[in-house]
């Protein structure tokens, strides 16, 4: 009998050893948010353009999502960490660069492409930061409730404004002005400006305001659905005048921090590129069969 023989009973055992359903829910949610990405695309590509966009908030909610799912669930891993990963590039990276560029950035010629392409490759190296430094041993227990540079989602959402605005009838920008936006925003993607996060606060909602909190969501969603540009258009510049009061907070925090720190002690300043070079850390205990890693 050879290692490669599946013919004996505990090869195939170990092979096909049965996978927790717990763990594939948030893989297919992330597998779902890939799909609308890519429909993106081709709908861009077709000049479907209100359909692109909407492909792509569609995919900006399953990833709001995939995460949550996994811990409610305990669904976890490595693989689904990956995933997701490249999701976030497809779906945020180079789905709203192509969008763009196919709607307006091709009349600058070779300039609009290069305006989409360093959007892109910026969201891919804000993804890679943030798998890199996501453990870092080094920074401040307050700095886990702050990203570092715009995430990839919210750089998606914020660099379609030129969209949004010309479908509220308010006119196109010239595309120059629309390479320069596009440009902005990849550069606050990969630059170390602190943006509030929220992941670490636990909302508890009162037992009083439980049916008032469903109710204000489906008006929400219903106020979304039927005035979908006024609210991007709203959302987009509330978040990106919101960018200097996280910047606000962290700096009032690492000052607090650091004045009841003993004496000698420093406070870690956002993670910077040097990190990108750190040994990884070791990786967690995962029960999932080996096949999947």
């Amino acid at each position: 009998m050879t290692p490669y023989d599946f013919k004996d009973p505990d090869v195939r055992r170990r092979r096909f050893r049965p996978i927790p359903v717990r763990m594939l829910v948030p893989n297919v949610i992330t597998l779902l948010a890939i799909c609308a990405g890519l429909t993106s695309i081709r709908l861009s590509i077709e000049g479907r353009m209100s359909l692109a966009v909407y492909a792509i908030v569609f995919a900006a909610a399953l990833d709001g999502i995939d995460g949550r799912v996994a811990r409610l669930i305990k669904g976890q891993s490595k693989f689904g960490a990956e995933l997701d990963s490249l999701a976030d590039f497809v779906n945020f990276g180079v789905a709203p660069g192509l969008m763009l560029y196919f709607w307006q950035l091709h009349e600058l010629g070779n300039a609009g492409w290069i305006a989409a392409m360093v959007f892109a490759i910026s969201g891919g190296l804000r993804l890679a930061r943030f798998n890199a430094t996501m453990d870092d041993p080094n920074k401040p227990a307050f700095a886990a409730n702050f990203f570092t540079g715009v995430p990839a989602p919210a750089g998606a959402i914020t660099v379609l404004l030129p969209i949004y605005v010309a479908f509220l009838d308010l006119g196109r920008w010239p595309a120059a002005l629309t390479a320069g936006y596009t440009l902005l925003i990849a550069f606050l993607m990969v630059s170390r400006l602190p943006v509030f996060s929220g992941k670490t606060k636990r909302m508890r909602v009162p037992p009083e305001l439980v049916l008032p909190a469903f109710v204000a969501v489906i008006v929400f969603i219903a106020i979304l659905i039927a005035y979908p540009w006024h609210v991007l258009s709203i959302g987009t510049v509330l978040y990106l005048l919101g960018l200097p009061l996280g910047y606000k907070s962290y700096r009032d925090q690492a000052r607090a921090t650091q004045a009841v720190a003993p004496s000698g002690a420093d406070v870690a300043a956002p993670p910077s590129s040097s990190a990108l070079t750190a040994s990884p850390p070791e990786p967690l205990h995962d029960d999932r069969p080996d096949r999947l890693h």
